[in-house]
């Protein structure tokens, strides 16, 4: 017990690589428990810059920066997957905890990599192909190795509807990067869903209840999360067998957010695994007895896991910036929505918009998830996240 109690008002110091605003949620959390933090980000107007202890600017994939970061932490986690992977290899040899362990995201970085994990763990994912270049694609077409339409994803760096691609014919590859990445079978889906799975160091683990993600069509992005999902009983037992067996076969301590399609036939596919807290798990802050990003921490920390039910139904709605605009952002409308019973918004910080950018969320809490869907449809048409004039 006296491990656990360390932690709370004390000189343990928690370092989060990572300053948006999934690194700002979780220092509601260290905050609450008066967790001392570090944290380190490249833009000096990082969301989580105003809440931590300790901020420092820093480029998360430089290896040095990385290393000098983490000396001076007791506990080290990340809110985003692009960092310095050897640096956290190397903090981790000189006796620095670093959750999740640096070899879970080295297997997770690269969608190719996490893709060839399943495949030798027999989990069930998308057919695909790998590719050292995007040029290649162009003999696999033309010698049957793989055909149209597929899905283009960048083997890195991809996030937030970025690096991915639906590929029907000749003229989709043009553009694209000239980059590692991998040719997936388009899966005529029903549903994308997804389980966060949570870990401890000691083995507990815990699963939140399947969500059902909405996307918008345009930008690839989440637009609507709905908790509990529009699914049969066998299909989310499913789901949540399936992530779990994710969660054990990468072993991994903290939050892995598993994303997923559910199959005409209603199977389950993995698309791909996030090893922190994540989008899809935004819902919880109000609707389930332990919010995700409270039990990260607990996680991380070697606590006891809280508990994932819901208290509620939610919606969360996804505040994107609106096509033709970019520079100081401006939330048109968003008075309006404070007066809907069980309406919820989140500001992120970020104090430029441009199209598509994630600038925060609205979480809609009813007794009956179908009013709650109804009541996120008029949220979204209420507000648009703008600039005051129009720019581009």
């Amino acid at each position: 017990m006296a491990k656990q109690t360390s932690y709370f008002s004390s000189d343990f110091t928690l370092g989060i690589l990572g300053g948006g605003q999934l690194g700002k949620m979780l220092l509601y959390e260290t905050r609450k428990w008066d967790v001392t933090t570090r944290v380190m980000d490249p833009s000096a107007e990082a969301p989580a810059r105003l809440a931590c202890n300790t901020f420092v600017q820093g480029d998360l994939m430089d290896y040095q920066a990385v290393m000098d970061f983490g000396r001076g932490v007791d506990v080290l986690t990340i809110e985003i997957e692009n960092v310095n992977v050897q640096a956290l290899e190397d903090l981790e040899d000189t006796g620095v905890t670093v959750y999740p362990q640096p070899k879970t995201l080295r297997t997770i970085q690269n969608k190719a990599t996490q893709k060839l994990f399943y495949t030798d763990h027999g989990i069930p994912t998308a057919p695909f192909s790998r590719f050292a270049y995007t040029s290649e694609i162009e003999d696999s077409l033309n010698n049957g190795g793989i055909a149209f339409p597929f899905v283009w994803k960048s083997a890195r760096f991809g996030y937030d509807g970025q690096g991915v691609k639906i590929v029907r014919d000749w003229a989709d590859l043009e553009g694209l990067p000239n980059v590692e990445c991998i040719a997936e079978s388009l899966i005529p889906f029903k549903n994308e869903l997804a389980v966060i799975v949570a870990r401890n160091p000691d083995g507990e683990v815990r699963t939140y209840p399947v969500v059902e993600m909405e996307f918008h069509p345009e930008a690839n992005q989440v637009e609507y999360v709905l908790c509990p999902a529009r699914i049969p009983e066998a299909v989310a037992k499913e789901a949540r067998e399936i992530a779990l067996k994710v969660s054990r076969s990468l072993g991994h301590v903290g939050l892995l957010a598993v994303e997923m399609f559910r199959t005409q036939e209603d199977h389950i596919l993995v698309n791909e695994v996030a090893p922190r807290p994540h989008n899809s798990g935004h819902y919880s802050i109000e609707g389930s007895f332990t919010n995700q990003f409270e039990q990260h921490l607990r996680a991380i920390l070697g606590l006891p896991l809280g508990q994932t039910d819901n208290k509620v139904a939610t919606v969360m709605v996804n505040l994107v910036g609106a096509e033709g605009f970019r520079g100081p952002v401006f939330y048109e409308g968003i008075g309006a929505i404070l007066g809907m019973p069980g309406v919820v918004p989140h500001i992120y910080g970020k104090k430029e918009t441009r199209p598509f950018r994630k600038m925060g969320h609205v979480t809609i809490a009813d007794t009956s998830l179908e009013s709650a869907r109804k009541t996120a449809e008029t949220v979204k048409s209420s507000i648009v996240v703008r600039t005051k004039t129009q720019t581009s």
